[in-house]
């Protein structure tokens, strides 16, 4: 029997060694990445394959006209059925949207894993 395909996540994270140890974390968890360094850009992946994407995992605080929460408005009302992270070292949680998980800087890997493997079987194809 074949193996389902690898689901993907969006990683937004200005920070290249963050965006680095992100991607691995994901990976590890046997998921496919693509890591962006701006809103902007990420906004233009979420035309192309949003409908294809498990996750998206954005830095709060990232350089640009457009925030990481201001992306994760726009790529869960496009897309709906997108699971959500927000993280940042500073107290935005009452900005980011109830639909999308909050994770206050500094994080353990393990929580990382642990949201990244609810995605995960929340969009298992059965």
């Amino acid at each position: 029997m074949g193996r389902a395909p690898r689901q993907t996540v969006l990683v937004v994270e200005g920070d290249q060694l963050q965006r680095e140890l992100v991607s691995v974390i994901f990976e590890e968890s046997d998921m496919h990445v693509i890591a962006c360094m701006s809103a902007e850009a990420a906004a233009a992946v979420l035309e192309k394959v949003g409908e294809d994407l498990t996750l998206m995992f954005a830095d709060a605080d990232i350089d640009g006209d457009m925030t990481g929460v201001d992306l994760a408005k726009i790529a869960t009302s496009r897309f709906p059925n997108l699971d959500v992270i927000i993280t940042s070292g500073d107290d935005v949680e009452d900005h980011v949207p109830d639909n999308v998980v909050f994770m206050q800087k500094p994080w353990l890997p393990l929580e990382l894993l642990r949201q990244a493997e609810i995605s995960r079987q929340r969009h298992a194809v059965h």
